[in-house]
């Protein structure tokens, strides 16, 4: 069976590649997932690394957490699930309970001061 990883406070510069040899030292790495920000493409400084077993995932966490990585010392712990976060009571995105758009009325005094 295999066991989930979390490696982090990686550097921007560590890529899957390198993450993925470095785990292959400890045991049989399963999956490599270098979590990348979705609007900037760029890493967001953690993984998840699969190792085969776990005993494999054991042997990776004993070796490899603290262990310095392009400069950055890895946090290497086992994953935990993801936990569901509470939906809010209150609408989300446009809707913003009918007050129609932003900004407040019209007329003197509603302007900006600070161009005179």
């Amino acid at each position: 069976m295999a066991t989930k990883l979390y490696v982090g406070n990686l550097s921007f510069r560590t890529s899957e590649d390198d993450l993925r040899r470095l785990f292959e030292g400890q045991g049989s790495v399963t999956s490599c997932s270098l979590i990348m920000d979705k609007f900037t493409g760029k890493s967001r400084g953690f993984a998840f690394v699969e190792m085969a077993s776990p005993a494999d995932a054991q042997k990776a966490i004993s070796a490899l957490n603290g262990q310095d990585l392009d400069g950055r010392a890895l946090t290497v712990n086992e994953a935990r699930p993801r936990e569901d976060r509470p939906r809010e009571d209150r609408p989300r995105g446009g809707d913003r309970g009918g007050r129609g758009g932003f900004g407040g009325g019209g007329g003197f005094g509603g302007g900006r001061r600070d161009r005179y």
